[in-house]
């Protein structure tokens, strides 16, 4: 029974990797998605085999429970919600590991059995599941903008994470030394008090990251949700545990990189001095400046007698909209035209990356047409049109202004102020998700302004563009 249950593991991790390994385009996601689950299942079945099935009746309840809760709320979010919903999920994994490790070690210390692996992993498997259990709830609030918005810190904040991590370090030390350390306290009691501490630690490091940032902290902190599993897959024995988390870890850390890179900012920064720069960039309150307050009927008569080549850029407003289904007639009405039209997409288009091409491969965008960063900068030189839907940060050049200190500076951006004409549909001129105005509303020889909601503008535009 050992070897079909180590088998039905392997076999489960094989699963997770294929499905892992598919997720990478949106045309093969659907299914690896689905192989991955299946992985899962598998999993799930094999570990019952080696408990004996004991305690059959509330574990297979709590199963069926989480898998009620899991499929309801999968299909109800909304997918400008997805990075929260992220977010939630990862966070229940820490925390589910984080609490299964207390579970063990009070076990253990009952029981009277020694084992240094699990004395050691415990703490560290605590630590690390509850900062990521914390830091997750608090990125979903901020994501949400229920609480925490923005960047919130207080004096010496740096220093006092410092000392708490310290502190965790020696009451984790106390309980893999049975309470040598600080003989008042015994073990036990020192696990709790890192589980505690470690909750603490999780939302100070997380509250200071501002806005513009959080993809990359849901993405470390679904690294460290790995790590957390791999560490209790050493406490429990349990080598799915063990592989499944490593993969997790492995493949969040790489994406925190690539992301990290990606936006321009390190990751040390990120975490440790925060994002709290101060927004020089910032329109000033009460400052009125000229725009061009352009027409969707100006906008589709430049479009249809001026442009040949048109660049799309989506932001996170036309998924809040809904209105990738008019961006896709816009392309076809477009192209009906002769126009050659392609798809700007920055790697947080929206909030997380790839989440703004699933959003537009599903609204029947071709893939092809969906060029990333480095692929759709050098073809805004001979653009005609670049249309901006509901987005701001991703193309401001305040980004690259070594004269501003903003939450955004230093990161790439797709360079629209290149194209011949620069038009924005947004509801108006607020800043964007990192709060820094953009100079390019301003050049009113070059941009056009057209004020409306993104699917009703993109609507209006097209309405026009085929009565043109």
């Amino acid at each position: 029974m050992q070897a079909a249950t180590f088998l039905a593991y392997l076999a489960a991790a094989a699963l997770f990797i294929v499905g892992i390994r598919r997720l990478r385009r949106p045309e093969t996601a659907r299914s690896g998605n689905t192989i991955a689950a299946f992985g899962m299942a598998v999993a799930l079945v094999a570990t019952l085999f080696v408990i004996e099935f004991r305690a059959l009746l509330p574990i297979g309840a709590a199963a069926l429970i989480g898998a009620v809760i899991g499929a309801v709320s999968a299909q109800k979010v909304k997918m400008t919600a997805m990075p929260q919903m992220v977010a939630a999920y990862n966070g229940v994994g820490g925390g589910a590991a984080a609490l299964i490790a207390l579970s063990e070690f009070y076990h253990l210390q009952t029981t009277g059995e020694q084992n240094l692996v699990a004395s050691v992993t415990v703490p560290l498997t605590i630590l690390i599941g509850s900062v990521s259990f914390a830091g997750s709830a608090i990125a979903f609030l901020k994501l949400q903008e229920v609480a925490f918005t923005g960047s919130v810190s207080f004096p010496l904040q740096q220093v006092v994470n410092a000392v708490l991590f310290l502190g965790i370090l020696a009451l984790a030390a106390n309980a893999v030394m049975g309470g040598a350390l600080i003989p008042s306290l015994p073990p036990v009691p020192s696990v709790v008090a890192v589980l505690m501490a470690s909750l603490v630690l999780g939302v100070l490091v997380v509250i200071p990251i501002g806005g513009a940032d959080m993809p990359i902290v849901i993405s470390l902190l679904n690294a460290f949700t790995g790590l957390a599993a791999a560490a209790s897959g050493f406490v429990l024995n349990n080598y799915i545990l063990i592989i499944g988390g490593t993969i997790v870890g492995a493949s969040g850390t790489i994406l925190t990189r690539l992301m990290s890179s990606a936006l321009g900012r390190p990751l040390g920064k990120i975490i440790f001095a925060g994002i709290a720069a101060s927004g020089t960039g910032k329109r000033a309150p009460g400052e009125e400046r000229p725009v061009h307050d352009a027409s969707p009927k100006e906008v589709a008569e430049y479009l249809a007698d001026e442009a040949r080549k048109v660049v799309i850029v989506p932001g996170y407003g036309l998924a809040v909209a809904q209105a990738q289904g008019p961006m896709r007639e816009l392309m076809e009405t477009l192209e009906e035209q002769g126009k050659e039209v392609l798809f700007g997409i920055h790697p947080v288009a929206g909030r997380m990356p790839g989440h703004m091409n699933v959003l537009l491969t599903e609204a029947g965008v071709p893939y092809e047409k969906l060029l990333d960063l480095e692929d759709v900068n050098p073809e805004f030189d001979d653009t005609d049109a670049a249309i901006i839907v509901g987005a701001n940060d991703v193309v401001n050049p305040a980004a690259n202004d070594p004269d501003q200190n903003t939450p955004i500076s230093g990161m790439p951006i797709l360079e629209v102020e290149k194209a011949k004409r620069v038009i924005f549909i947004k509801r108006s001129l607020s800043p964007g998700f990192a709060g820094v105005d953009n100079p390019l509303f301003y050049n009113t020889e070059k941009t056009m302004m057209l004020f409306a909601d993104a699917k009703q503008g993109l609507q209006e535009v097209l309405s026009a563009l085929k009565g043109a």
